[in-house]
């Protein structure tokens, strides 16, 4: 108990930052506890960097998507949208201790052969000890600081920790704001196993801000089957002399009810209402035309009765674990500004690609949608389409966490320790701790470490060699605070030798991946010319060499194209994204008006090359 009081006085102290946001401690509600667990009382404030902006401004707003840990771009997020946001879904991590790959073949190719396709890991899904329900839990507070007071959380889990995250939201939210526990019981996917039943349904979590949370159950009404309803009212069925049906219906009390006429096609289209027990929305197939190949993509329909029932046109969406965007792309399509964030450099790039498409759509048929979809009839009139990408990090060197650390090990020659719950590998008689990447490390980030040291084994180290220190540590970041050393030894109540590598002031000399080649002109003709690509970390990994590539082409996701440049936000009028099994085209007439031109080829990793030609 002193040690974690210790540690807990050493990450609250206050953070030497501009703007730092306070929290009143959640008090007499219950409470979940596991070992390491620290309170979220306060957290900075994280700029963020403009990078591309597509489409245009609707009544001047722009939808936005965030390439960043989460919980930094809900610190930076809540000096504009504190209390403003009116639904939160989020479908994180499940703690299922499955590491999640995606497969990338090249484009064009009917063949497949060994040099192909290969599976890329995306995200790990696997956590030591406690870890995950503190990453929860510190997000779950910044949600709800977010939230509006009618808005809601929809917290999509599965039977992995979903009794777990049930306790924490009621100790964020409060018991008396949980609605209800939502069973996805999706049809089909029928398997037979040996040692227990098979698993066919996820949980949702709704969870309101308070009592006065917007609902609207008319608006996912179910609708009846004909047959059922009719003979589900029991009653004599008459005949309008056209044929229409109808029946006699009651309002009012005992003695002064009073009867009416109600057509049956009427009492069928009011549907019935939706139930907590969802079997009527099918799993994504893996030959269905929305899938984008992200891992744990969820279907469409599920999030547009989510969206529909909790908010109306206009509303604000967020969602902080947006993988394949789609609770953007339904958001966008449904009349709702939206906000978006990950921390997977594939997940920003599937999700552009996939709103691009969206956009599209929606501006061709927005004249003729009205989607009177909700109780009272509203029609959505105003599509917000544009959208900006930020990033809330300065460090674009690593795709996905899961081969930062793979990296890391490599290139810093470390022994990897696959089995150790507490470490990551040793090197030079020092036990090695990975940071988080893509962001600065901080006082927080070492509470986990701290509380499962094995302090049995530092005790026996002590009383043996009373002078000497009980462990070896180097801790690998890219960015830290600078009392980050000094927290970590005050945090333990024993002797610690302490070094610290930051990568990005250390080791700036090494490289983590192979800049990709290319050659683009612009012709006499007024044409811009994509001549030659070459992505060298692609390559590698298809172990190709650049000789052996036929077409640049199969290797390229998208072309996108600034014809005036500012220098600044990258703002593309020109975007080159084929379907599955097309090609980019690689040649684009240049405008007259053109002047500085941007070029970005992304390529099947998400990997992107920009260049300039003025």
């Amino acid at each position: 108990m002193a040690k974690q009081k210790t540690l807990d006085m050493a990450v609250e102290r206050k953070l030497d930052t501009v703007e730092r946001y306070e929290f009143e401690p959640i008090k007499g509600y219950p409470m979940l506890r596991w070992t390491g667990k620290r309170p979220f009382r306060g957290t900075q404030y994280f700029p963020a960097q403009l990078k591309e902006n597509h489409g245009e401004p609707v009544n001047g707003w722009m939808n936005r998507i965030y390439w960043g840990d989460n919980l930094q771009v809900m610190s930076h997020l809540l000096k504009e949208f504190r209390g403003k946001v009116d639904l939160v879904y989020i479908d994180p991590p499940f703690d299922s201790k499955v590491e999640y790959k995606k497969g990338i073949s090249l484009r064009g190719k009917e063949v497949e052969n060994d040099q192909s396709g290969f599976e890329e890991k995306q995200y790990s899904d696997i956590w030591s000890n406690d870890e995950y329900l503190q990453f929860m839990y510190d997000r779950l507070v910044l949600i709800k600081e977010l939230l509006s007071e009618t808005g809601a959380l929809y917290l999509h889990c599965d039977w992995h920790k979903n009794h777990l995250l049930r306790c924490i939201c009621d100790e964020v939210f409060g018991p008396g704001n949980f609605r209800n526990e939502i069973v996805w019981a999706y049809p089909g996917r029928e398997m037979h196993i040996t040692n227990k039943f098979n698993a066919k349904h996820d949980t949702i979590f709704f969870v309101a801000k308070s009592a006065s949370v917007k609902i609207n159950m008319a608006a996912v009404s179910v609708p009846y089957d004909r047959e059922e309803r009719l003979k589900g009212l029991r009653r004599k069925v008459h005949l309008d002399p056209d044929g229409r049906e109808w029946v006699w219906e009651t309002r009012g009390q005992s003695a002064g009810q009073e009867a009416y006429k109600r057509y049956v096609d009427e009492i069928i289209e009011d549907g019935k209402a939706l139930n907590d027990v969802w079997d009527d929305v099918q799993f994504l197939r893996g030959n269905d035309p929305s899938r984008t190949g992200y891992p744990t993509q969820k279907p469409e329909g599920l999030i547009e009765r989510i969206i529909n029932a909790s908010t109306s046109p206009g509303d604000i969406v967020f969602d902080c674990f947006m993988g394949s965007g789609t609770t953007q792309a339904v958001a966008m399509k449904l009349g709702r500004r939206f906000i978006g964030a990950d921390i997977n450099l594939g997940a920003m790039h599937v999700t552009t690609k996939r709103l691009l498409g969206v956009a599209k759509g929606v501006q061709e048929e927005a004249p003729q949608l009205e989607f009177p979809r909700d109780g009272e009839k509203e029609k959505v009139s105003i599509f917000y389409t544009g959208f900006s990408v930020y990033n809330v990090n300065q460090y674009d060197i690593f795709r996905n966490e899961v081969e930062a650390k793979d990296l890391l090990l490599q290139a810093l020659e470390i022994q990897p320790l696959p089995g150790n719950s507490i470490y990551d590998g040793e090197k030079d008689g020092r036990m090695v701790k990975v940071m988080p990447v893509n962001r600065i490390a901080t006082r927080a980030d070492l509470s986990t470490l701290v509380a499962n040291f094995d302090y049995k084994e530092f005790d026996r180290r002590q009383a043996k060699s009373p002078n000497k220190p009980v462990e070896h540590l180097l801790i690998v970041c890219m960015g830290h605070e600078p009392d980050l050393k000094a927290a970590l030894q005050a945090g333990v109540p024993h002797k610690l030798d302490v070094e610290i590598v930051d990568i990005l002031r250390d080791k700036q000399d090494l490289q983590f991946k192979r800049e990709a080649e290319a050659k683009v002109v612009k012709t006499k003709k007024g044409e811009l010319v994509i001549e030659q690509f070459y992505p060298m970390n692609l390559l590698q990994k298809l172990s190709m060499q650049k000789e052996t590539v036929e077409d640049w082409r199969e290797l390229v996701e998208s072309v996108m194209v600034d014809w005036n440049y500012d220098g600044g936000v990258f703002e593309p009028k020109l975007v080159d994204v084929p379907d599955k099994n097309e090609l980019v085209k690689g040649n684009y007439p240049i405008p007259k008006d053109a002047g500085t031109i941007k070029v970005k080829i992304t390529d099947l990793l998400s990997e992107a090359l920009e260049i300039e030609l003025r």
